[in-house]
């Protein structure tokens, strides 16, 4: 895993100057890639990189360059490189090294754009082409390696973090509202926006190509659910074990030491088990867990690790939470309030201990309908909406919906009021209620006028809608899992992830990411994901080759943390301290009597609204770190 960074000026740039700018970009990234680092400058291009060395490790380094062709920056691994290497071999060509990033820049070589079809892996790259002065960008398809750029006249610049950007002259720190609007809706940032204006993410299975014509962004790569009624159970699972054996064999090629997390759940359980069919030696599994018993998976990853005979580290969180957040905000780049980033982040701390790159069970929930939480009432409340004419629906419970109190003991699609303000609307806007953690009425009551002027009439319904609307033909949890695919899980989830194992310099592979996976995911009917109240029924009957029935169905318990108790406890002076300072972001955003009063209820157990206020002391603190 590596940091990339880079500037294209096709005006020409000042050679002295745009060293000592490059490697100040390049520095920023040191913890994606502690091991070596190195630099390309020419007329027109900067290019700089940092690696953590997993494969190849005494060649491979980068910048690579094909003298007066093309010269690669890039980031990840792709799994499939040494089949690709005998295709370009039987073409002619000759390589130097044994790694994947000589064989990306040889795909290119040979088949342009077209390359990206090739890759199974996960990625973000630049290739500066010297003989057409165009530079190429890409994104893996589903998004687990980030990209930022930042384009203006006749230059492009790029990192892998917003913190390499902001050392390049000329980009500004103003702030994007709609933005702002997101992060405080769903609780993270999604592409293409940026928390700055002038800085962008490149969508996820995209790439751009700048050259004298400008600019051009293209998707390569989409989800295209297909559900066949017709499968069979037994061909299902046959077919299932043929793809993710070869996606977990691929991601066990490491020239460094391996491991795996592993929680109570299925997926990592799941990948755990598939590693120890394939390893010769027994498998490294790390776990993590809280002294509060709510929140600890340690006694069933414990057990599990041992049926499945594996050497298991294991961890209880008894952190200083006040003293890591500061630190965690230089590595989460832009404000991102989804607070099982601390686990994420410690069993990625433990886990670098004893490996350098570690497998991990994302992925699973999206794609075979773990979400059961979410998945199943919307289904339920689907089929109530076909029966009920929305005219009744709205009579009888937009009344209840508005009077009904809002309960803390379940989780938020569970909650009567949430289900009554979601028959009370159409299926698109009860999705998008599911997803928030700011109700609109809240939200309307809170935001500034100053705000509500700048957005200028934007609501992040607008980003939801076209998505959910796009698979209209087909069920409700499919529509919900093909969101969840092109906005949570890329959005969050994977950010959460890249950030976190960067942070400790430690590489993380998903096999149930790999994106043959995500398309067989995609053909499952729904009987075949969710059957009553219980959901991944085909994972888990995959599972159950190497578990017991009574582990397998032990009920989700989720990777998070008492964020409530503790936001009302040791971070309340924080919270109290953002929405009390004059003259900031906080402050500038809201109604502050309005905010104070909501604080008010939450303290008293009225009413849940930990994430928003967790954001609101993310913000707070990214707000002194980088502006």
């Amino acid at each position: 895993m590596c940091g990339i960074t880079g500037f294209i000026d096709l005006n020409g740039l000042d050679i002295n100057s745009s060293r000592s700018i490059i490697e100040s970009m390049t520095n920023t990234l040191i913890h994606r890639g502690p091991d070596e680092h190195g630099y390309y400058i020419d007329q027109f291009a900067a290019l700089g990189h940092r690696r953590l060395s997993i494969i190849d490790l005494s060649s491979g380094k980068q910048p690579m360059v094909v003298p007066n062709r093309a010269v690669i920056v890039f980031n990840g691994e792709i799994y499939n490189f040494q089949e690709i290497k005998k295709q370009l071999l039987a073409l002619g060509y000759r390589f130097n090294t044994n790694s994947d990033t000589e064989v990306i820049l040889n795909s290119y070589l040979e088949w342009d754009i077209g390359c990206l079809k090739k890759f199974i892996g996960m990625f973000s790259f630049a290739i500066w082409d010297i003989k057409r002065k165009r530079l190429f960008l890409a994104r893996d398809r589903i998004g687990k390696k980030p990209l930022y750029y930042s384009y203006k006249n006749n230059s492009l610049s790029f990192s892998s973090e917003i913190k390499g950007l902001l050392k390049q002259r000329g980009i500004s720190k103003d702030l994007d509202y709609e933005a702002l609007d997101c992060y405080f809706t769903f609780g993270y940032i999604p592409s293409p926006r940026s928390i700055f204006r002038q800085i962008k993410k490149l969508e996820p299975g995209s790439f751009i190509v700048f050259d004298r014509n400008g600019i051009l962004k293209k998707r390569y790569w989409k989800i295209d659910f297909q559900p066949q009624d017709g499968l069979v159970f037994k061909h299902a699972i046959e077919e299932f074990f043929e793809i993710f054996k070869d996606a977990v064999k691929k991601r066990m090629i490491s020239d460094v030491p391996i491991g795996a997390f592993l929680s109570g759940g299925i997926d990592s359980s799941l990948v755990v088990s598939q590693m120890n069919e394939i390893s010769d030696s027994k498998v490294l599994t790390n776990s993590i867990g809280f002294e509060h018993q709510k929140f600890n998976e340690l006694p069933i990853a414990r057990e599990i690790a041992s049926r499945l005979n594996t050497t298991h580290r294991e961890y209880t969180l008894r952190a200083d939470i006040s003293q890591l957040l500061p630190r965690l905000i230089y590595h989460l780049d832009e404000p991102h309030a989804d607070s099982s980033a601390i686990p994420t982040y410690y069993v990625c701390k433990m886990a670098k201990n004893n490996c350098t790159v570690a497998l991990s069970g994302d992925g699973g929930d999206e794609s075979f309908g773990g979400y059961t939480f979410r998945y199943i009432p919307h289904l339920f409340e689907s089929n109530l909406r076909r029966i009920i004419p929305s005219t009744l629906r709205r009579l009888i419970f937009s009344p209840l919906g508005q009077i009904y109190p809002r309960s803390q003991n379940l989780p938020k699609p569970l909650r009567l009021k949430t289900i009554f303000q979601n028959l009370a609307v159409s299926d698109e806007m009860a999705f998008y209620q599911d997803l928030t953690y700011l109700p609109w009425d809240i939200r309307d009551k809170i935001y500034s006028r100053d705000f509500k002027r700048n957005l200028l009439g934007f609501s992040p319904f607008d980003l939801i809608y076209p998505l959910y609307n796009k698979v209209r033909h087909l069920d409700p949890v499919s529509r919900a899992q093909f969101c969840d695919l092109n906005f949570y899980l890329p959005e969050d989830v994977l950010v959460k992830v890249d950030r976190m194992s960067m942070a400790v310099s430690l590489e993380v592979r998903s096999p149930l990411l790999d994106h043959r996976i995500i398309e067989f995911g995609a053909k499952l009917p729904l009987s075949l994901k969710i059957s009553g109240k219980k959901g991944k029924i085909l994972l888990k009957r995959a599972l159950s080759k190497y578990l017991p029935k009574d582990i397998i169905d032990r009920p989700k318990q989720g990777f998070s943390i008492p964020e409530a108790k503790w936001l009302r406890e040791e971070l309340r002076p924080w919270v109290e301290k953002a929405v009390n300072k004059h003259g900031s972001i906080v402050n500038e955003l809201f109604n502050m009597r309005q905010i104070k009063a909501l604080w008010d209820r939450h303290v008293q157990k009225k009413e849940n609204h930990s994430v928003f206020f967790w954001g609101i002391m993310i913000l707070s603190l990214w707000e002194e770190r980088f502006l």
